[in-house]
C-alpha cells in the first residue's frame, strides 16, 4: 500500500513543471485570413490563366460549319465534333503541317538552347573575371536581351537583306528570308543574339557565390583551369544552368514573334506551332486553332515535367538552397583544411 507523505507545515508545495504542449493547429480564423490573402492572386491566375485553357479545350471540341436556317439561309454554326479536330491534326492537310510545325519548334527549341548554353556559359565565365573593363563588358552584354523582339526581328531582317550587311561581309547573295536551309538559319543567329545573355546572367550569379577558398585550395593542390572548371564551377552552377536551360526551352518553345517579323507568316522552314495556331484563327478557324494550342500547352508541360521530375531542376530554389548549402560547408572546410596543412 503507498502512503503519501504530506509536506511539512508552512511549506508550499513545489508548483508542478508543466509539459511542453505541441504546437497549436492553425485555428479557423487564420485559415481564412490566408485564403483572403491569396484570393486576389488565385483571382488574377484563373482570369489569365485556368480561364484562357479551359476556353480553348471548350472551343477545340467545335467546328464552323455551314448550314440553313430556318428561313433557308446559309449561315455558319459551331458544331459540336468532339475530338475531330485532335485527329485530324496527324491525317491529311492539316495533318503535315501540323508535323511540319511541330518539326520547326522542336528544332529550333534545341537548336537555339544549346547554343544558348554554350554561349551564355562563356559569357558567364568571361564575365567572371577579374579584368579592367568588366562593368563595361557586363552592361553591353545586356543590351540585345533588353532589346524587344519584334524590333530585334526588324534589325535583324534589315541585316538580312538581299543588299544587306550580311551579304555584304560574306560576298554573296544570299535570300535569308526565303524558304528553305537559310531562313531558319537567320532565325537562329537572331535567337541566339537576343537570348544568349539571358542565360549569361543566370550562370553569373551561381558563379557569385562559390567561395574563393575553394579555388584557391585547388591551385594549391595543382589543380588547372580546365580541372577547376569541371570539378568546381559546372558542378555548382549545374542547379542554376538548369533552370536557366528550362526557362529558355519554355520560351523557345512558345516561339512566334521572331521568326513571325523577320521572315514572315506563311513560310513553311520556319512555322512554328504558334504561327500555325496563328494562321488557323486567322483564317476563322478557331476549332481547329485551339486543338493546336492545346496540343502546344500539351508539349510546353511534358517538356516541363521531364526537366523538373527527370533531370532535377529546382525551380522554386528549396532543394538549392538546402543541399548548396551543405555542399558548400562541406567544400569549405575541406579547403580549410587544405590551406592549413599546406602552410605547415
Amino acid at each position: 500500500m503507498t502512503t503519501t507523505t504530506a509536506p511539512p507545515a508552512g511549506v508550499q508545495p513545489a508548483p508542478e513543471t508543466p509539459k511542453p504542449r505541441r504546437r497549436a493547429r492553425r485555428t479557423a480564423g487564420e485559415g481564412r485570413m490566408a485564403a483572403l490573402l491569396l484570393s486576389p492572386t488565385l483571382l488574377v491566375l484563373a482570369l489569365v490563366i485556368l480561364y484562357p485553357l479551359l476556353s480553348a479545350v471548350h472551343q477545340s471540341l467545335y467546328r464552323a460549319e455551314s448550314g440553313l436556317d430556318a428561313d433557308g439561309f446559309v449561315t455558319d454554326v459551331d458544331a459540336f465534333v468532339g475530338l475531330a479536330n485532335y485527329a485530324d491534326l496527324f491525317v491529311g492537310e492539316s495533318g503535315r503541317r501540323f508535323l511540319n510545325a511541330l518539326g520547326n519548334t522542336t528544332f529550333f527549341t534545341v537548336t537555339t538552347v544549346f547554343l544558348e548554353t554554350v554561349l551564355g556559359l562563356c559569357l558567364a565565365l568571361a564575365m567572371n573575371r577579374a579584368f579592367r573593363g568588366r562593368s563595361f563588358l557586363r552592361a553591353s552584354i545586356l543590351v540585345p536581351w533588353a532589346v524587344p523582339t519584334a524590333v530585334s526581328g526588324l534589325l535583324w531582317r534589315w541585316i538580312f537583306q538581299s543588299d544587306g550587311i550580311a551579304n555584304t561581309l560574306l560576298g554573296s547573295e544570299i535570300l535569308w528570308t526565303a524558304e528553305g536551309t537559310a531562313s531558319r538559319m537567320a532565325v537562329i543567329i537572331a535567337e541566339v543574339w537576343k537570348t544568349a545573355p539571358f542565360i549569361g546572367l543566370l550562370v553569373l550569379a551561381g558563379m557569385q557565390v562559390i567561395p574563393g577558398e575553394v579555388y584557391e585550395a585547388a591551385r594549391i593542390d595543382g589543380a588547372g583551369w580546365w580541372r577547376q572548371l569541371g570539378s568546381i564551377t559546372l558542378p555548382l552552377v549545374k542547379p542554376t544552368l538548369l533552370v536557366a536551360v528550362l526557362f529558355r526551352m519554355l520560351d523557345a518553345l512558345r516561339m512566334f514573334d521572331l521568326p513571325f517579323v523577320l521572315v514572315g507568316p506563311g513560310k513553311e522552314s520556319v512555322e512554328t506551332l504558334s504561327m500555325l495556331a496563328w494562321d488557323e484563327s486567322n483564317q476563322l478557324r478557331y476549332g481547329s486553332a485551339s486543338a493546336f494550342a492545346v496540343m502546344l500547352f500539351l508539349y510546353v508541360a511534358l517538356v516541363a515535367i521531364v526537366f523538373v521530375k527527370v533531370l532535377g531542376a529546382d525551380v522554386t530554389g528549396a532543394k538549392e538552397l538546402r543541399l548548396g548549402s551543405k555542399k558548400r560547408a562541406k567544400i569549405t572546410k575541406s579547403a580549410s583544411i587544405q590551406k592549413a596543412e599546406a602552410t605547415r
